[in-house]
Formats: C-alpha cells, sequence, structure tokens
C-alpha cells in the first residue's frame, strides 16, 4: 500500500490498485465524476456517510497536483 496523501492511498489489493480515499472501497475517481456532474459535496456526504469533507477536498487536490505533471501523448499502433 501507497500513502499518496494522509487521506488517500493506492492498494494493488483494493479497487484494481485506483486512488482511493482512506482505504475504502470509495476511488479518488467516482468522487471526481460525481464533482463534475453537478453534485453538490453534501449530497455527496450523504450517499456516502463514511467519507468527511477533507476526503473531497483530498480528492481536489490529488487531481490539481496530477496536473502539475508533463504529460506526452503518443500515437500507439
Amino acid at each position: 500500500m501507497e500513502f499518496i496523501t494522509d487521506r488517500i492511498t493506492v492498494d494493488s489489493e483494493i479497487c484494481n490498485g485506483k486512488p482511493i480515499i482512506r482505504n475504502k472501497r470509495i476511488t479518488v475517481q467516482t468522487i471526481l465524476e460525481f464533482l463534475s456532474a453537478g453534485e453538490s459535496q453534501e449530497e455527496i456526504l450523504r450517499q456516502y456517510p463514511s467519507l468527511e469533507k477533507e476526503d473531497i477536498y483530498a480528492c481536489l487536490k490529488f487531481a490539481s497536483d496530477l496536473m502539475k505533471r508533463n504529460f506526452t501523448i503518443k500515437t500507439v499502433a
């Protein structure tokens, strides 16, 4: 298991190794998809009562930190 932050972890045994929130089976991707679809933080917390507001902030920071990296697009045959 790798700790990305104190709230985001990666464990190859959970959710196929996708970044998850505090070892729960809730992926960062899931939370970001809810937010991008217009869901409020309050609604997400209602749907996932084990989450805390700080978990949602951690997901946003995680995504923001990914954007600081350089990416190269290559054509694949």
